[in-house]
Protein backbone atom coordinates (compact mmCIF):
# COMPACT_ATOMS: atom_id res chain seq x y z
CA UNK A 1 0.00 0.00 0.00
CA UNK A 2 0.89 3.49 -0.93
CA UNK A 3 1.38 6.20 1.23
CA UNK A 4 -1.63 8.77 2.83
CA UNK A 5 -0.73 11.61 4.43
CA UNK A 6 -1.32 15.28 4.86
CA UNK A 7 1.86 17.72 5.19
CA UNK A 8 1.33 21.67 5.95
CA UNK A 9 3.75 24.17 6.59
CA UNK A 10 2.18 26.90 8.28
CA UNK A 11 3.64 28.93 11.21
CA UNK A 12 7.27 28.22 10.28
CA UNK A 13 6.58 24.67 11.02
CA UNK A 14 5.45 21.19 9.46
CA UNK A 15 2.42 19.26 10.52
CA UNK A 16 1.49 15.72 9.62
CA UNK A 17 -1.76 14.27 9.43
CA UNK A 18 -2.38 10.08 8.49
CA UNK A 19 -5.79 11.75 6.54
CA UNK A 20 -4.51 12.42 2.55
CA UNK A 21 -7.45 15.25 2.68
CA UNK A 22 -6.30 18.59 3.64
CA UNK A 23 -8.64 21.54 4.20
CA UNK A 24 -6.56 24.51 3.11
CA UNK A 25 -9.00 26.94 4.76
CA UNK A 26 -7.93 25.30 8.04
CA UNK A 27 -4.52 27.01 7.78
CA UNK A 28 -3.39 30.68 8.05
CA UNK A 29 -1.60 32.12 5.35
CA UNK A 30 0.72 31.65 4.03
CA UNK A 31 0.89 27.63 3.85
CA UNK A 32 1.79 24.97 2.14
CA UNK A 33 -0.18 21.91 1.89
CA UNK A 34 0.46 18.52 0.34
CA UNK A 35 -2.20 15.49 0.68
CA UNK A 36 -0.46 12.28 -1.05
CA UNK A 37 -3.15 9.70 -2.48
CA UNK A 38 -1.38 6.65 -2.04
CA UNK A 39 1.89 7.33 -3.52
CA UNK A 40 0.37 8.20 -6.95
CA UNK A 41 -0.80 11.69 -6.28
CA UNK A 42 -0.07 14.72 -4.35
CA UNK A 43 -2.22 17.78 -4.26
CA UNK A 44 -0.79 20.53 -3.87
CA UNK A 45 -2.49 23.72 -2.03
CA UNK A 46 -0.35 26.67 -1.09
CA UNK A 47 -1.27 30.84 -0.53
CA UNK A 48 -0.17 33.18 -1.39
CA UNK A 49 -1.18 32.14 -4.82
CA UNK A 50 -2.18 33.16 -8.38
CA UNK A 51 -4.77 35.05 -8.69
CA UNK A 52 -6.85 31.78 -9.52
CA UNK A 53 -5.48 30.19 -6.24
CA UNK A 54 -2.49 28.20 -5.56
CA UNK A 55 -3.69 24.29 -6.68
CA UNK A 56 -1.67 22.33 -8.50
CA UNK A 57 -1.10 17.79 -8.55
CA UNK A 58 2.15 16.16 -8.41
CA UNK A 59 2.41 12.74 -10.07
CA UNK A 60 -0.76 12.19 -11.62
CA UNK A 61 -3.96 14.89 -12.06
CA UNK A 62 -6.97 13.64 -10.13
CA UNK A 63 -8.97 13.33 -13.42
CA UNK A 64 -5.96 10.98 -14.75
CA UNK A 65 -5.72 9.23 -12.10
CA UNK A 66 -9.83 8.32 -11.63
CA UNK A 67 -10.44 8.08 -15.00
CA UNK A 68 -13.18 10.95 -14.25
CA UNK A 69 -12.68 14.41 -16.07
CA UNK A 70 -15.07 15.82 -12.56
CA UNK A 71 -12.38 15.09 -10.28
CA UNK A 72 -9.61 17.90 -11.12
CA UNK A 73 -10.28 21.59 -13.01
CA UNK A 74 -7.60 22.29 -15.69
CA UNK A 75 -4.49 23.47 -14.38
CA UNK A 76 -2.23 26.69 -15.72
CA UNK A 77 0.95 24.82 -14.89
CA UNK A 78 3.12 27.93 -15.80
CA UNK A 79 1.16 30.15 -14.18
CA UNK A 80 1.33 27.55 -11.00
CA UNK A 81 5.48 27.18 -11.47
CA UNK A 82 5.40 30.79 -11.23
CA UNK A 83 3.12 31.12 -8.21
CA UNK A 84 4.76 28.32 -6.73
CA UNK A 85 8.58 29.95 -7.18
CA UNK A 86 6.82 33.84 -5.94
CA UNK A 87 5.61 31.91 -2.87
CA UNK A 88 9.26 30.57 -2.11
CA UNK A 89 10.51 34.06 -2.26
CA UNK A 90 7.90 35.35 -0.05
CA UNK A 91 7.90 32.83 2.09
CA UNK A 92 11.06 31.27 2.72
CA UNK A 93 13.62 33.94 0.83
CA UNK A 94 14.59 31.40 -1.71
CA UNK A 95 15.36 32.05 -5.24
CA UNK A 96 13.55 29.60 -7.73
CA UNK A 97 13.10 29.47 -11.05
CA UNK A 98 10.00 28.47 -12.36
CA UNK A 99 11.12 26.68 -14.76
CA UNK A 100 12.90 24.58 -11.84
CA UNK A 101 9.80 23.65 -10.79
CA UNK A 102 7.72 23.40 -14.20
CA UNK A 103 9.04 19.76 -14.77
CA UNK A 104 8.50 18.05 -11.48
CA UNK A 105 4.16 19.50 -12.02
CA UNK A 106 1.57 16.51 -13.17
CA UNK A 107 0.66 17.29 -16.57
CA UNK A 108 -2.49 15.89 -17.85
CA UNK A 109 -2.80 12.90 -19.55
CA UNK A 110 0.82 11.58 -18.01
CA UNK A 111 1.55 8.03 -18.73
CA UNK A 112 4.78 8.02 -16.81
CA UNK A 113 4.93 10.26 -14.10
CA UNK A 114 8.37 12.49 -13.15
CA UNK A 115 9.07 9.72 -10.36
CA UNK A 116 7.99 6.39 -9.39
CA UNK A 117 6.49 7.31 -5.97
CA UNK A 118 4.65 10.73 -6.06
CA UNK A 119 6.20 11.32 -2.56
CA UNK A 120 9.76 11.51 -4.11
CA UNK A 121 8.31 14.74 -6.32
CA UNK A 122 7.33 16.39 -3.12
CA UNK A 123 10.42 15.90 -1.65
CA UNK A 124 12.53 17.81 -4.76
CA UNK A 125 9.40 20.31 -4.74
CA UNK A 126 10.01 20.79 -0.87
CA UNK A 127 13.55 21.29 -1.12
CA UNK A 128 13.74 23.76 -4.52
CA UNK A 129 11.03 25.91 -2.18
CA UNK A 130 13.79 25.96 0.54
CA UNK A 131 11.57 24.40 3.01
CA UNK A 132 13.03 21.79 5.18
CA UNK A 133 11.68 18.25 4.02
CA UNK A 134 9.72 16.90 7.03
CA UNK A 135 10.92 13.64 8.87
CA UNK A 136 7.57 11.58 8.16
CA UNK A 137 8.31 12.35 4.29
CA UNK A 138 11.94 11.40 4.57
CA UNK A 139 11.25 7.66 6.61
CA UNK A 140 9.24 6.79 3.88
Amino acid sequence: MGMFATFTYAGQRWTVDEDEIADPGAHPEPFFSASVHDSDLVIVAYEPGPPAGGLVYLGFQPRDYFDDPDESDDVDLDVQADGLARWAAAVTGSSVAAAAIRPLLAEAVVEDPVDDFAEDTLQKLISLLGLPVPGELVEE
